[in-house]
C-alpha cells in the first residue's frame, strides 16, 4: 500500500509516516517510480509508534521497545520489565515539568490577584 492509503487507514499524516521511516520507526520499499510501497501488515507498527509517541515518548523510548511494535497489544511483550522502565521514568519527566507548570501558574495568579487588586484601590 502507499503512503496516501497508510496514512488514510490510520490517521497518522503522510509527514509522520515519513518522519517515523527517517527515525527507523518505520520501513518501506520504493517502486520503479520512487514511490513508498508499505506491506498490509505496518497498519499495527503505525498505530502503536503513533500512541506511544503521543503518549509523551520520544523516538529514542519508542526504539528501545521496537520489539512490541507490530502486536496488536503491544504489551505485554517480552520486554515488559524495560517497558515499564522507560515508561515510568517519562512519567516522571512529565510529573517534573507539570509541576513546573503548576508552580508558574501560581506565581502568574498571585501577580494577576495584586494588580486587580491595585487596579480597584486606584478606582
Amino acid at each position: 500500500m502507499q503512503i496516501g492509503e497508510l496514512a488514510a487507514r490510520t490517521g497518522v499524516s503522510r509527514r509522520s509516516l515519513r518522519y517515523y521511516e527517517q527515525r527507523g520507526l518505520l520501513h518501506s520499499r520504493r517502486t520503479e517510480v520512487g514511490w513508498r510501497e508499505y506491506d498490509e501488515d505496518v497498519e499495527v507498527r503505525v498505530r502503536n509508534v503513533h500512541e506511544l509517541l503521543s503518549a509523551g515518548l520520544t523516538v529514542e523510548d519508542v526504539r528501545r521497545v521496537e520489539p512490541c511494535l507490530d502486536q496488536a497489544d503491544h504489551f505485554p511483550c517480552d520486554g515488559v520489565d524495560e517497558a515499564l522502565e522507560i515508561h515510568e521514568a517519562r512519567l516522571a519527566v512529565l510529573d517534573e515539568r507539570l509541576a513546573r507548570i503548576q508552580e508558574h501558574r501560581d506565581r502568574l495568579a498571585r501577580r494577576v490577584e495584586r494588580l486587580r487588586e491595585q487596579r480597584e484601590a486606584q478606582r
